[in-house]
């Protein structure tokens, strides 16, 4: 990496090519900013002192004795500022007459263009600096608009072309073709300027020759239209990050993909390859290791799989109704509902290799199983992202007898399957985080639940709360316990599923830590749990019990084992 202090010669200088990766975001400068480089570019025409103008990074780009020019570097930061001042001073230099000056300094020898925008820019970008004198243009793009503000304000008799020529000063940084600008992104990111993997990948991918492989493999699948572009860049919530589903998708891929026999990736990258914070440079190491750098080899199964990815996968479950057939509607429950977005690869790789319904609804209901059994009994995810991306993948598990036959097979037995007596164990003993504890009730629910005897529909995921039946506010108004072991094994007790509900709105506090009577039918204009639980399942019998204790909570707990046992039969 060489740094230093650059002008607009060094950055111009006839015999080099300044490429904004083809696939980058359009220019977005507007008013605030030509304004503010005006002002400052008059300044300086008249303090002739030394103006500094930021960041400019490029970053060397591989030639070869065809290329009529032998310096092409891509232009990593400083897309904004190096365009606005092409504008600014072909705009200037048509005013003053000095369109030969602008034209050996912005142009190569060839008389080509040195800086080659974007596909969003280019033509507007091109028109405006192959200009020979002023003239009206029309554009709603941020180009045009630049080109039209600069020659409606600018005033020359303000402004000195040599003074702003040498007194512009950048701090420039040069990276060699083997430098890696995914850190450089990540630094630029941390000053504001967000550049998702996506971004990076498609520049990656695609040139500014391929607008044909872009337009079938990239845009038509990732950018057809608004609402396609909004389903992509849609963000969660996975553990500490947020991510947007396209970075889903792409790390989902990479994982499926190194997992194939054919490959044979070492231990060592797939480990490296499984780092979310690292997926651009794992997609560029997995192409020149294992694809001979050949990125077209898996540009039509990325299509496939995004494809089958946005029809399969929908975070807006969380907001509708539960279907009560096993599938993938409900693995999406799981996913989004009770963030185990660890999932995701393995449930992708059973979408695009079981063709039979049967069977991947078999294996649907035993993930299921598996996942819920394992919440209800506390038992440890840490182990999850190598099983959902590693080892059920590589070992081709795709029906409900492979599943199982590959946990009995595994020593370790750190992903076991919950038996029935444990499960029942984890109803009455286990305390769970209010997520997970809300997700057992609901898909217990919107499994039990006779719709067809039901008036009111059972809602989204995302509309429940958790309520305690018990309060754990309770010694004011559900009776003296003198007895100090009493108390501790209520206080543990209550926070057992067997006391626990989902419910349509919170109580309020007043009648959430009331009596039992009063909790039930509310007070005054303050509803209670026969508003807010009416139909549900999985409470309302006990809701017309005349009291709820320690052995009632022992009683529903086992009505919850009884039935989860049968919605996630092993």
């Amino acid at each position: 990496m060489d740094a230093g202090k650059r002008t607009i010669n060094d950055i111009f200088n006839g015999n080099r090519i300044l490429e904004i990766p083809f696939f980058q975001r359009a220019y977005v400068w507007g008013d605030d900013q030509w304004e503010r480089l005006l002002e400052d570019m008059e300044n300086v025409s008249l303090s002739n002192k030394p103006y500094f103008l930021g960041s400019v990074i490029l970053k060397q780009q591989p030639t070869n004795t065809a290329n009529q020019v032998g310096d092409i570097r891509t232009l990593i930061d400083g897309q904004q500022r190096l365009t606005t001042l092409n504008i600014f001073f072909k705009v200037l230099c048509l005013k003053t007459n000095q369109n030969s000056t602008f034209e050996r300094i912005f142009k190569l020898i060839s008389n080509d263009i040195a800086l080659k925008h974007n596909h969003n820019d280019i033509q507007a970008f091109e028109i405006i600096l192959n200009l020979t004198e002023e003239k009206d243009l029309i554009g709603e793009d941020n180009i045009t608009k630049a080109y039209t503000f600069f020659k409606k304000s600018i005033d020359p008799t303000k402004l000195n072309f040599q003074n702003i020529l040498s007194k512009i000063l950048f701090v420039g940084i040069d990276l060699d073709e083997n430098e890696d600008e995914q850190q450089i992104f990540d630094t630029i990111n941390s000053l504001g300027v967000k550049l998702t993997t996506a971004e990076l990948l498609k520049n990656y991918f695609f040139n500014r020759n391929e607008i044909n492989s872009y337009n079938i493999y990239w845009k038509n699948v990732f950018e057809k239209d608004d609402e396609t572009k909004n389903y992509w860049d849609r963000e969660i919530t996975t553990g500490r990050l947020k991510r947007t589903f396209i970075d889903l998708f792409f790390y989902s891929y990479l994982q499926i993909k190194i997992q194939e026999n054919t490959f044979s990736v070492k231990t060592d990258d797939k480990i490296e390859f499984s780092k979310v914070e690292q997926l651009f440079e794992s997609y560029k190491k997995f192409i020149k290791e294992y694809l001979s750098n050949d990125k077209n080899l898996i540009l039509a199964e990325i299509k496939e799989y995004a494809l089958l990815f946005q029809e399969n996968f929908n975070f807006d479950i969380i907001e509708n109704e539960l279907t009560n057939q096993y599938g993938v509607e409900r693995i999406n429950a799981i996913i989004f509902g009770l963030e185990t977005s660890t999932l995701i690869p393995y449930v992708l790789y059973i979408l695009k290799n079981v063709t039979d319904i049967q069977t991947k609804k078999e294996l649907f209901e035993f993930l299921e199983s598996f996942i819920m059994r394992r919440m209800t009994v506390h038992a440890n995810t840490k182990n999850y992202n190598q099983l959902f991306t590693d080892r059920l993948i590589s070992h081709q598990i795709l029906s409900k007898q492979q599943f199982t036959d590959f946990l009995e097979t595994q020593s370790d037995k750190i992903n076991f399957l919950p038996t029935d007596e444990e499960l029942k164990k984890g109803f009455h003993s286990e305390i769970l985080v209010n997520k997970q504890s809300a997700g057992i009730l609901y898909l217990i629910e919107s499994k039990i639940r006779n719709r067809s005897l039901q008036s009111t529909q059972v809602l989204g995921i995302s509309k429940y709360s958790l309520e305690h039946l018990m309060p754990k506010k309770w010694e004011n108004h559900w009776g003296k316990l003198s007895n100090q072991e009493d108390r501790i094994k209520r206080n543990r007790k209550l926070l057992t599923l067997g006391n626990l509900t989902i419910i349509t709105q919170s109580l309020n506090a007043t009648i959430r830590d009331s009596s039992w009577t009063t909790k039930k039918k509310g007070k005054a204009d303050k509803k209670g749990l026969l508003q807010y639980s009416s139909g549900l399942e999985t409470i309302s019998k006990y809701l017309h019990l005349p009291e709820w204790n320690e052995n009632t909570i022992e009683e529903r707990a086992d009505d919850l084992y009884e039935q989860a046992k049968m919605v996630w039969k092993i």
